[in-house]
């Protein structure tokens, strides 16, 4: 459903931030994206959903396809209403607007396809956003925010959804909810998900496949149940390791594969 091919993004014409980035997601897929701060990850959902350019950002080589459509340089709003929506890094709801509100600004997507939205859906998924639908939103918890957020995306019946750090600032037990809708809205909704997530955990739990990177490009991939058993991702990211090595650059399975590096 979603290729990304070779592409090199640069900020402000100077600072790289992709180095020949490339990975599919199928459809009907969780891919996960995992990596450290400043890895990339944010930079490569920005790059498919076309947002780079309001932060002075460009892909300067390379192609992103969806649905077997080139979309490179297509506006962000016509790729919402083709099915692709990003789930933004910290919510970004409009939060002196109701939750109900959120919800009906979300469904211009659906204008000239002829779908109405179904707010009633939404609130089966997140009960308590049902119990809240004319509070104003800037008052809910982190937790409420993260279901608002995704309830949004939901209006808009995407086909794909870009989510980015969804477990950020959230309790355990809030977490735990969040992903099991993840899971859900894969399962029941039939929703392909790109999710990009540092807690390699609870992205495991939900993941099919999975992409490490570091420094702009990937240096490890493949299905869920083969990484977790890996030792250099139990090291670096699953926390089951000395934890002595600062990089994923570090560990020895890395250093053995320095074709990664060309």
């Amino acid at each position: 459903m979603l290729a990304i091919e070779n592409i090199e993004v640069n900020y402000h014409r100077a600072v790289q931030a992709l180095r020949g980035l490339s990975l599919q997601v199928a459809e009907g897929r969780i891919v996960a994206l995992l990596g450290t701060n400043g890895a990339g990850k944010t930079t490569t959902l920005k790059a498919a959903s076309n947002l780079l350019p309001l932060e002075h950002g460009a892909i300067n080589a390379g192609r992103i396809r969806f649905d077997g459509a080139d979309i490179r340089g297509e506006a962000p709003d016509a790729l919402v209403r083709r099915g692709l929506f990003h789930v933004r890094e910290g919510r970004r709801i409009f939060t002196e607007m109701t939750v109900e509100e959120n919800l009906i600004a979300a469904s211009w997507a659906l204008d000239g396809r002829g779908v109405k939205p179904d707010y009633d859906k939404v609130y089966g998924f997140f009960p308590p956003l049902a119990d809240r639908r004319r509070q104003v939103a800037g008052y809910l918890s982190g937790g409420e925010q993260q279901m608002l957020a995704f309830g949004r995306a939901m209006v808009a019946e995407p086909r794909l959804i870009l989510m980015d750090e969804p477990s950020l600032g959230l309790a355990p037990k809030v977490v735990e909810e969040i992903f099991a809708t993840i899971r859900r809205l894969n399962s029941e909704e039939g929703v392909t998900i790109l999710l990009v997530e540092q807690n390699a955990a609870v992205a495991f739990s939900v993941a099919h496949y999975a992409y490490v990177m570091e420094h702009g490009r990937i240096v490890m991939e493949g299905d869920v149940a083969k990484l977790r058993n890996d030792p250099d991702i139990q090291s670096f990211y699953l926390g089951l390791g000395d934890g002595g090595s600062s990089s994923f650059r570090d560990v020895k399975h890395y250093k053995r594969r320095k074709r990664w590096l060309s």
